[in-house]
């Protein structure tokens, strides 16, 4: 209870989940190639967290965010179109609000555990918004999947805060 108050305080429950699940069915399909693990959907400050994973060579589009982005990555290696640099196992990333980015993987497979704020919005050659992805599509697409792979649509309900 709140001690100035007789309503009692809501509590956010914690949210435990293995980071590199044996069920195959626990990865949502993003793109060819490219899959994501939900850990965590905050839609009260509009972030997520998850395990993106790139099978073989392939591409996430070019995109940019509006607020910061922190990696880390697990496995394997990637890079984006537009640094010189490569991000490899054990490294953190930074990516700063604004920055317009192509991530690749040449080979191999990676896994990469990032917490996105805000969205990532999609942007062509010209730097113009095409399509995006927030915490709620996000949502939605892990409820479609989840429901697809036989889990339920609500099994999705347990990374959600």
């Amino acid at each position: 209870m709140n001690k100035t108050s007789t309503t009692p305080t809501k509590t956010v429950a914690d949210a435990v989940a293995t980071v590199i699940p044996d069920d195959e069915r626990l990865w949502v399909p993003q793109a060819p190639n490219v899959w994501f693990r939900p850990l965590l959907f905050n839609t009260v400050n509009g972030e997520w967290v998850n395990v993106l994973r790139v099978r073989k060579s392939g591409m996430l589009n070019r995109h940019r965010h509006p607020a910061p982005v922190h990696g880390y990555v697990l496995k394997g290696s990637w890079r984006y179109l537009e640094h010189d640099w490569v991000a490899r196992e054990g490294m953190y990333i930074f990516e700063p609000p604004g920055e317009v980015h192509t991530l690749v993987v040449d080979e191999g497979e990676m896994m990469t555990l990032f917490h996105v704020s805000g969205a990532l919005i999609y942007v062509n050659e010209q730097g113009v918004a095409t399509h995006y992805d927030d915490v709620h599509t996000k949502i939605e697409m892990a409820r479609k999947h989840f429901a697809q792979v036989g889990l339920g649509a609500d099994y999705v309900e347990q990374f959600v805060r």
